[in-house]
């Protein structure tokens, strides 16, 4: 008996729909890492509508994306499905209320630290709000960054929202607003961690007779490879500090002088003061 079969051509995943017109409200380093990411995907300048009322911040986009940016909201916003809220938290409310006219019917994905939704959903008349927490490795396409959904957000909304910021790397959605605060704690301000720790083993790089420039290049490789370790691994971190802990050993003496500090511990307490201090920047920013 003879079957026949045919063979289908090998096809990727289904491509994604074409994002609307996108608005930012503020043209600074998180909007300008967005845009870039879309842009290198072959969004073209003319899907984004920008408005960031410093000058310096204009002409950068326009050098960089070929972008026109405007001073102050217009009904240029109204042909924008999405608008995404790139402003310091203080002057959010501020912003909103000229935007609101424009931009009604748009999802509103904030990236502005600390603003509730609820505020948001407040001052722009509108359930579909999405708040996203990034974190500065964005602009390098290496970012982390939790999002929290309103009720009244789609299932196409959140989609929407996670090809806009795809580009700029991880992303992870949280069931409940507060979470965001640990995400804030975490990531939000975690490049910052790292830095510190960076900056300290290379003064002690110096301090052991390493030219400035050796102790920087071994801090900041030692970093990247250990992540790259720990994101591949199947194992947790604490089975991969084991390994190289050799009782009686040189790494041996450093986790131990670490633990006699007890380093982690405080470490935890500083975390814990950014989660607060996030909870705390939520209250004060989202009155109005």
């Amino acid at each position: 008996m003879t079957i026949a079969v045919t063979f289908l051509p090998r096809t990727g995943p289904a491509p994604l729909p074409p994002l609307p017109p996108v608005a930012f409200i503020g043209g600074g380093n998180m909007a300008s890492a967005i845009i870039g990411g879309l842009i290198q995907q072959g969004t073209p300048a003319d899907a984004f509508e920008v408005v960031e009322p410093f000058e310096e911040a204009r002409a950068k986009l326009a050098h960089s994306f070929g972008i026109t940016a405007q001073a102050e909201a217009s009904d240029a916003l109204a042909r924008c499905g999405v608008v995404v809220w790139a402003v310091k938290p203080q002057t959010f409310a501020e912003a909103a209320r000229s935007v609101r006219a424009f931009a009604g019917d748009a999802l509103h994905l904030s990236v502005a630290a600390g603003i509730p939704s609820d505020s948001i959903a407040r001052w722009l008349g509108t359930e579909r709000v999405v708040r996203a927490m990034p974190n500065t490795p964005a602009l390098v396409g290496q970012g982390m960054t939790g999002l929290y959904a309103r009720p009244g957000v789609e299932s196409t909304d959140r989609a929407m929202v996670a090809q806009l910021l795809g580009p700029t790397g991880e992303l992870i959605w949280v069931d409940a607003e507060p979470a965001l605060d640990a995400v804030t704690a975490m990531s939000g301000s975690g490049p910052a961690y790292v830095f510190y720790f960076i900056e300290a083993m290379t003064e002690a790089g110096v301090e052991m007779g390493l030219t400035p420039e050796q102790a920087q290049q071994l801090a900041i490789g030692t970093f990247t490879g250990a992540s790259a370790l720990a994101h591949s691994a199947t194992e947790p971190p604490s089975v991969l500090r084991e390994r190289v802990t050799s009782k009686g050993g040189t790494t041996y003496a450093a986790i131990t002088s670490m633990q006699q500090a007890d380093v982690k511990a405080q470490f935890k307490t500083a975390i814990r003061a950014a989660q607060k201090r996030a909870a705390e920047l939520g209250e004060e920013f989202g009155r109005g």
